[in-house]
């Protein structure tokens, strides 16, 4: 069944399709290794076992989210980016989302994006592969593909050499209008 749903899940192109197959198999797969596990230890016992990890699931999420919060605030009081807390953070969403769906399946994928040693990987490859998608899919305006020393050429310009860009404009906040004089 396993071989089935990954040789379906690889020849399926868009991303929205994938998703469908993820949320239509996986319930599937779910209830049938619940069933499965039932049989062998017995019906209360599966759902004792499926409580239980959602009660340590919770709890772990938890701690590890507090324990991400932190860095990332002391990253930005020392003036950096927490961009990879943000995307452990991210993981850890997910993470809870999982440990307290039931079932085994979820609860793996749960356990590995919330220990500690597995999320800085994976969210460093997340982190990895959308750096690479901004860049190749550019900006508005262009400046994503710009070298650095262009980028800098064109900062230094003295502004007489570049556009200079007219226009009117309108205050529409009355506060401001009224605290505004007309020059003498």
């Amino acid at each position: 069944m396993i071989a089935l749903f990954l040789f379906t899940f690889k020849h399926v192109e868009t991303a929205v399709g994938k998703l469908f197959l993820l949320f239509a198999i996986l319930p599937i797969l779910e209830i049938t290794l619940l069933i499965h596990v039932g049989e062998l230890i017995g019906g209360w016992n599966t759902v004792a076992i499926v409580i239980v990890t959602a009660f340590l699931g919770a709890h772990l999420v938890r701690q590890q989210g507090l324990n991400t919060l932190l860095t990332a605030q002391q990253k930005m009081q020392q003036g950096a980016m927490p961009g990879q807390e943000m995307a452990e953070g991210l993981l850890l969403v997910i993470a809870g989302v999982m440990l307290v769906t039931p079932g085994f399946i979820t609860d793996i994928f749960g356990i590995i994006l919330c220990l500690p040693l597995t999320r800085p990987l994976i969210a460093k490859a997340l982190l990895k592969g959308l750096v690479v998608k901004v860049v190749q899919s550019g900006s508005v305006n262009g400046n994503f593909g710009q070298s650095q020393a262009d980028f800098q050429a064109k900062s230094q310009q003295d502004p007489q050499d570049g556009e200079i860009i007219e226009g009117e404009y309108e205050t529409k906040d009355e506060s401001i209008k009224q605290g505004l004089r007309k020059p003498d």
